[in-house]
């Protein structure tokens, strides 16, 4: 393989890397407007959302120890940081 060869292939993994990146954005933003208006609706009717092992979770945060809190709900939901984080920040 050629130099040529090299490069199409490096342009065609970067080019696919982009649009599933591309797709991987627009479902994550989807899916946060759809958790936002589910929250809404709970609000709304006066639900509380509280899972039993999160309640340890929501007593970090009222703690104020919000570091704490996004480990503990990563370790017990298995989601990534970035899901973590908004999750305690809407347990604020």
């Amino acid at each position: 393989m050629g130099i040529l060869g090299f490069f199409v292939l490096v342009m065609i993994v970067f080019a696919t890397y982009a649009g599933l990146e591309g797709r991987l954005g627009r479902t994550d933003r989807r899916i946060a407007r759809v958790e936002r208006k589910l929250d809404l609706i709970l609000d709304h009717l006066g639900v509380q959302q509280t899972e039993p092992e999160l309640e340890q979770v929501a007593a970090l945060v009222r703690d104020g120890r919000k570091i704490q809190a996004i480990k503990e709900y990563r370790e017990f939901t298995g989601v990534g940081l970035k899901e973590a984080k908004d999750a305690v920040e809407r347990m604020e």
